[in-house]
């Protein structure tokens, strides 16, 4: 599975040993691209997974709960960027298509996404599988899950390269979507905008 620009399966193997090494700690980050924003998106899909299972405990405050929403937001934003500077990586290395050829809805960026969050999910799951102070049920219940995200993997990755073969080829052609995130920027979300201004505090 492999076009000149990206090889998939060396993509879904970094995505796996990523995920394997920063649970045991820092590793150097990626220098070159597309790696960089490949890297990027995953280490945020990583830090959110994290984060939105500590945003589900009921024992560490609202306090803890608010910082954890405020990462997740920040995440969020990294990865989406990093799915769009991928994206513009990947249309300066492919042909220029023609406008009558079949735009598909989703951009190789946004497939790469998917496999990040599916690395992470099988990664998770095989623990679970194998975790000893489990029953017997639950592992049962994760080694059958483990065999559907596998099967899921293998799926998206022979998607992601039939895509990007049709795009060298140019019998494809895909658009740079922008996210336009709004709840980030106080200038767009009213929440923020509102708050900010003098009369909202009671002041003149």
């Amino acid at each position: 599975m492999a076009t000149p620009h990206l090889n998939v399966d060396e993509l879904a193997q970094r995505h796996a040993a990523w995920t394997v090494a920063w649970h045991q700690g820092p590793t150097s980050p990626e220098a070159a691209p597309p790696w960089v924003a490949i890297e990027r998106n995953h280490r945020m899909n990583f830090d959110l997974w994290h984060e939105e299972d500590m945003a589900r405990r009921d024992d560490l405050g609202a306090e803890r709960v608010r910082q954890a929403k405020r990462l997740i937001d920040r995440c969020n934003q990294a990865r989406n960027d990093a799915i769009e500077e991928l994206d513009v990586w990947l249309q300066g290395q492919l042909p220029a298509a023609s406008e009558d050829r079949p735009q598909h809805s989703e951009t190789p960026g946004m497939i790469i996404d998917r496999l990040s969050i599916l690395s992470l999910k099988l990664y998770h799951m095989r623990i679970e599988a194998g975790r000893d102070s489990a029953a017997e049920a639950h592992r049962r219940k994760c080694r059958e899950r483990c065999g559907i995200l596998e099967t899921q993997l293998a799926d998206l990755k022979a998607c992601l390269a039939s895509l990007l073969d049709e795009l060298v080829r140019g019998a494809r052609r895909f658009k740079l979507y922008r996210q336009l995130k709004m709840y980030n920027d106080a200038a767009l979300n009213p929440q923020l905008y509102s708050a900010a201004r003098p009369d909202a505090a009671g002041g003149a």
